[in-house]
């Protein structure tokens, strides 16, 4: 029996479909990357964007010849197409889909298999499959943390761990929270455990994810936040580098800063939206801060911690953002000089609270808007590689790509190095690296004299 997953969309549904692959394979399904071959086909899907709806209606009608031709192949719906509290009216659309899936939760496809499985096995049988995988690895579901799908054991160096799930902001053009529910954060036990089992099995990073992540156990009176459990997995053996993603700039308070300046493997990389440059924009979006309180947020970072990467999101092309408005974010991009800027047209999604205002900025405008940013972000991001040519740095090596190796710095710069006739497998080391060449997207160097890095240290 073969399974096949298809993901769009964030991190958090990397995350989510590398939590479904693994409870397939406990009932015994193996991985094909082979859509006409899985007995299972799942889709992950993305709302965030109309453009990433789009993709994943069309793939799923291209699942009907499948299911016409197969009709014992079981097809899955998940993510936030789906939602928290489901959609009938995705089951009148594609009555071909046999499963729904909220976001994060496989329970519903792995019930409707061991149903299905029921009517032709003893319990006793279907216990021992579903139990006894992988006997080298725990098997209680509710200790055992993750186990990696086995296409991805061993191979992965870096993973994603949600620490909480859902949001409680209720930014104007976001659907998130309508999609994945309120606010949860998950417990401790069940972190560390997920994490020490991803270093057992080779996983050298881990990123710990939430839409506002540095929420992290606001929901739980007197519980603990972000950078306590950034402390606990620090100790975490086997573990190398630890991130998080993504911020709010309201939540980044001087514990946090802390945490990243202090901790041995907590990676100087903070990734922080700012969404606008203008306060009328911001307050639109219902962000709850000004710019001058995002401004202030970003130079206090950098005093604290002078070698920290910062990235940003912008949205462009917002109900009533104008040319002075842009003109604002321009600004404020080139002032703050950030590492990373994500930059996205506004497309409004219904159900939202944008979705009611005027989208009154054409898209020819919001594509030159766009563009803009990209254009000045590149030029800010080549300076800022270019300070780094024939510095040393350290690189978390993930892969093998087009005959060089590829990993990370600590500020999630992308480099690549060659590798030499006696080179030994560098995937999971760190190594230092010389920067020969920088551009805007990567940077190329060679190995430094020692390569091999020892223990993290700050």
């Amino acid at each position: 029996m073969k399974y096949h997953v298809w993901t769009i969309g964030c991190q958090m549904n990397v995350a989510d479909s590398q939590r479904l692959g693994s409870e397939l394979e406990r009932l015994g399904y193996q991985y094909t990357h082979q859509l006409g071959e899985a007995d299972v086909v799942v889709l992950n899907t993305c709302v965030v964007r109309q453009s990433a709806e789009d993709r994943a209606t069309g793939f799923l009608w291209s699942l009907k010849p499948l299911k016409e031709r197969r009709p014992e192949a079981v097809i899955g719906l998940m993510g936030c197409m789906v939602g928290v509290k489901g959609n009938g009216r995705l089951q009148e659309a594609f009555p071909h889909v046999d499963v729904f899936l909220p976001p994060s939760d496989p329970e519903p496809l792995v019930e409707y298999l061991l149903d299905r499985e029921a009517h032709r096995l003893e319990q006793s049988e279907l216990d021992a499959r579903y139990c006894l995988q992988d006997g080298d690895l725990p098997a209680e579901r509710s200790v055992a943390g993750l186990v990696l799908p086995l296409h991805e054991r061993g191979e992965l160096v870096s993973a994603h761990v949600p620490v909480v799930y859902g949001c409680n902001h209720v930014c104007s053009f976001c659907i998130i929270p309508y999609r994945r529910g309120r606010e949860r954060s998950r417990s401790v036990g069940q972190i560390l455990a997920e994490v020490r089992s991803l270093a057992d099995q080779g996983v050298k990073e881990v990123t710990l994810l939430g839409q506002i992540v540095d929420r992290y156990g606001f929901d739980v009176p007197h519980g603990p936040r972000l950078p306590d459990l950034l402390t606990l997995i620090n100790q975490v053996e086997g573990i190398e580098r630890i991130r998080f993603l993504t911020s709010h700039p309201n939540y980044f308070d001087d514990r946090l800063i802390d945490a990243v300046a202090g901790l041995p493997k907590v990676c100087e990389h903070i990734e922080v939206p700012v969404q606008a440059g203008h306060d009328q924009v911001l307050a639109h979006m219902k962000r709850g801060y000004a710019v001058e309180d995002y401004r202030r947020l970003i130079y206090h970072i950098r005093e604290r911690i002078p070698e920290a990467s910062i990235a940003t999101d912008v949205i462009v092309g917002f109900p009533g953002e104008t040319e002075a408005h842009f003109e604002g974010t321009l600004q404020l991009l080139g002032e703050l000089k950030m590492d990373v800027c994500h930059v996205a047209m506004y497309s409004p999604r219904p159900g939202t609270v944008a979705a009611r205002m005027a989208d009154d900025v054409s898209p020819e405008e919001k594509k030159r808007r766009l563009q803009a940013v990209n254009e000045l972000q590149e030029r800010i991001v080549a300076d800022i590689n270019r300070q780094l040519l024939g510095q040393q740095v350290e690189v978390l090596v993930e892969e093998k790509h087009r005959g060089k190796w590829k990993g990370r710095t600590r500020t999630n710069k992308l480099v690549f190095f060659e590798e030499t006739g006696d080179s030994p497998d560098w995937r999971g080391r760190r190594v230092n690296v010389e920067i020969t060449w920088t551009g805007p997207w990567s940077m190329q160097g060679r190995l430094s004299a020692g390569g091999h890095q020892g223990a993290v240290q700050k």
